[in-house]
């Protein structure tokens, strides 16, 4: 099968034909009709996420159809659309997994990192960490839900019951939470790259109340700011964005280092934390609530050898919405 691989030599993919995987007890065997490019996938290329597999198939907003079982797998059948996300694996016993805290576990494995993924035909994937997709979504449109989408479910959910919410960097994420907090009820603030004018016209044309420069203050305090840009500068901002009480949600894998900054910014009792991976209790009610909200998913196509290029334009600014390799 055809795939694009990351072997460590150099900061792009080669274009390999490999042995078609087997499923193991457990797994399905997928034929992939789309798969997500993903900030992370960056982090992995460019290395700034540490200890990859080498060689690895990245890619970890996977769609596709079941093409065979692994003995003991239930729940699935051959001819099932499902999709594959980051969290491929977790030991299931120490004491993150124990308490129900999976997306923090000591022995993770993650699709597309540690684990091969989707920048390819076909592949293997643990059932337990599969999700059925709602059926109002093309293979395309899904793709996006299964990062994207995710990571931005919990972000938004570590904001509580925050009712303005500022969102900076307004791309794969940033575009599907923005529509999952207005049918919330809550007022949406984006802060784009300074002079993205496209994805700032992105976000009004989705029902934000105001879209501007991550330069510039938000009409109003926020009582959240969700980060997904990896900008560490971007924290002190959103530190001064926000109203006494309210909490800055960093939503990325990795992030440029934070500047100082003046204790009276922090002060007020005003917070900050990270999001780490995603649980399945997350996927599952995520997928719920997609099936439920008519969400719109902007997304530009590259074919599967056209891997570096949607990379390149990801890297530069040049993707409105998400980027999807489309197999098919």
């Amino acid at each position: 099968m055809r795939a694009m691989v990351f072997d460590g030599s150099a900061a792009v993919l080669r274009e390999m034909q490999v042995p078609d995987p087997q499923p193991a007890a457990g797994q399905l065997l997928i034929d992939i009709h789309a798969c997500g490019v993903c900030r992370t996938d960056l982090h992995v290329i460019d290395r700034e996420l540490a200890h990859p597999k080498q060689p690895v198939i990245p890619g970890h907003e996977i769609v596709g159809t079941v093409a065979a079982l692994g003995d003991g797998v239930d729940g699935f059948k051959p001819g099932d659309r499902i999709g594959v996300p980051w969290t491929g694996h977790t030991c299931g016993h120490c004491r993150y997994c124990a308490s129900g805290r999976e997306n923090l576990c000591n022995e993770p494995g993650f699709t597309g990192y540690t684990i091969d993924g989707g920048y390819a035909e076909r592949t293997v994937a643990d059932s337990r960490y599969c999700f059925h997709l709602p059926e109002r979504y093309s293979d395309v449109e899904a793709a996006p839900l299964l990062c994207a989408g995710l990571i931005g479910y919990r972000t938004l959910g570590m904001a509580g019951d925050a009712r303005r919410i500022g969102i900076y960097g307004f791309g794969a994420a940033a575009h599907i939470v923005a529509q999952v907090a207005r049918y919330q009820g809550r007022t949406v603030y984006a802060l784009t790259r300074p002079g993205d004018t496209a994805a700032q016209q992105l976000a009004l044309r989705l029902g934000v109340h105001w879209a501007g420069g991550s330069d510039e203050t938000p009409p109003e305090e926020l009582d959240a700011a969700l980060i997904f840009a990896p900008a560490g500068a971007l924290v002190p901002a959103a530190l001064k964005a926000v109203t006494k009480g309210g909490i800055v949600v960093c939503g990325g894998i990795h992030m440029s280092d934070i500047p100082s900054f003046p204790y009276d910014l922090l002060w007020g009792e005003r917070r900050i934390c990270s999001v780490a991976n995603l649980t399945r209790a997350d996927g599952h009610a995520f997928m719920r609530l997609a099936g439920d909200v008519p969400l719109q998913i902007e997304t530009t196509c590259y074919a599967l050898t056209d891997a570096n290029r949607a990379l390149n334009d990801l890297r530069d600014g040049r993707v409105t919405g998400a980027a999807v390799l489309c197999m098919r």
